[in-house]
């Protein structure tokens, strides 16, 4: 249970909110790349952390971040002429390139000068991985961008799925780390099955355990944390346990265990205090990992069927969030298809900011303590100190991270199952443990 204050500054980022200016020290999705994929593309607009962005892609195929507002009469530059390598706004035609140098200020003569002088503020960007990095801090406090948790290699195939959803980010994340309700809300699409390990086909995921209760452990890291949901096994209960780890990447990411195919990641963006850019994302070796419209079909995540054009999700309130009743009496657990769809009544359903006064919490909800008590602490030391969580030494570089799920002996230390060989380096290890299912 959180007080109304440690509430506010875990959920809050907006302004000088320390969780908001936490993010802005990090790089950011601004988007993903194929919402400006093509040279004089139409602009979009961006909000991060309260405020208000256009992304737009120029003639030559270079991006520009600017702030939405036009610097003359602060009219949007969403709805301007993305031409000529600049992007014009309609109401006085003034111009800006990808880095705010004004190009031209139709309404102003020539000899006023300004055009010199005129810039609009413009944001770095890069990109990587399906995405459009931005970011959004004090230029001095920078960071290097480095390949995301999602891209250990440079042929990794990575498939995303996008939903925007009016709530609170750090809610959507708990959905993320809390182990223990998989086996509940989304047991109709991941079901125990006799498997050495958890698989995935076109229509499920299978696991090899039964067990509804896991027994967790936490463990805090250089990056956030990690933490292990421990079932019992279909087979070989007596000398072996089902391991799943879970990385808690700060400050917006989650690498969940991955299945024979593919990985799964997930990222929690902050549009503002009551919304969040959600990204649900497979990847991993391109034989396996499936395509983003398969990943999205698998998902029910489909543009123009399950969210529209926006990313904004066809299930509301006014419908039930279509569920199907007559499903349920058949035998599916929530009448809602596609596990982020499951989540997403459930985040919908405790408000755009949970009161967390009022929760009450279980043993099954370690991680989601950890990840409040960790989180509400990095605030608190940011205000203090300016220290920012996730940019602290020891630095193990973000791609060398790794999840892990497995049957394996009793024996294993569920701390070092699975760990990449640069983690275990700066942990002082000197070989990986045991992370193959037996």
């Amino acid at each position: 249970m959180l007080t109304k204050e440690e509430n506010d500054l875990l959920c809050r980022v907006e302004g000088d909110a320390p969780m908001g200016q936490i993010m802005r020290r990090h790089w950011l999705p601004a988007c993903m790349i194929e919402e400006v994929a093509e040279p004089d593309c139409d602009p979009i607009k961006v909000r991060l952390c309260g405020e208000d962005f256009v992304v737009f892609r120029d003639t030559n195929g270079q991006l520009g971040m600017l702030d939405e507002q036009c610097p003359h009469r602060r009219a949007s530059l969403v709805f301007g002429r993305n031409e000529d390598c600049g992007i014009r706004c309609l109401y006085h035609g003034w111009k800006f390139d990808v880095n705010g140098n004004a190009q031209e200020l139709n309404s102003e003569p020539v000899e006023t000068g300004l055009l010199k002088k005129m810039k609009t503020r413009s944001y770095p960007v890069r990109e990587a991985a399906g995405f459009v990095w931005c970011y959004i801090g004090p230029a001095e406090e920078m960071p290097e961008f480095e390949d995301p948790v999602f891209k250990p290699e440079p042929n990794t195939r990575v498939s995303i799925a996008k939903y925007k959803v009016p709530v609170n980010w750090a809610q959507i994340l708990e959905g993320a780390i809390d182990s223990s309700h998989s086996s509940t809300l989304h047991s109709s699409d991941m079901v125990p099955a006799r498997v050495a390990s958890a698989e995935a086909n076109e229509q499920l995921w299978l696991r090899p355990s039964t067990d509804k209760s896991p027994r967790l452990y936490s463990q805090r890291t250089p990056f956030g944390f990690r933490y292990a949901a421990v079932r019992r096994p279909i087979q070989n209960a007596q000398t072996h346990d089902y391991i799943r780890t879970t990385l808690f990447v700060a400050p917006y990411t989650v690498l969940i265990p991955p299945n024979n195919n593919y990985k799964v990641v997930i990222m929690h963006v902050p549009v503002d205090d009551e919304n969040t850019d959600f990204y649900f994302l497979a990847f991993g070796d391109a034989a396996t990992t499936p395509g983003t419209e398969e990943w999205r079909k698998f998902l029910h995540a489909q543009v123009g069927i399950d969210v529209d054009e926006e990313y904004r999700s066809y299930r509301t309130f006014e419908n039930n969030f279509k569920q199907d009743r007559q499903a349920m009496k058949l035998g599916n657990f929530t009448g809602i298809p596609g596990i982020p769809n499951q989540d997403y009544v459930m985040w919908l359903t405790m408000g755009k900011i949970t009161d967390r006064t009022k929760e009450v919490l279980g043993q099954s909800d370690l991680a989601i303590v950890e990840f409040r008590r960790q989180m509400v602490e990095a605030a608190q030391s940011y205000q203090k100190n300016g220290t920012v969580i996730g940019r602290t030494e020891p630095h193990i570089p973000l791609n060398k991270l790794r999840s892990f799920e497995g049957v394996a002996p009793k024996t294993t230390d569920w701390r070092v199952a699975g760990l990449s060989q640069e983690e275990l380096d700066v942990r002082g290890l000197s070989a990986p443990a045991t992370s193959a299912a037996e």
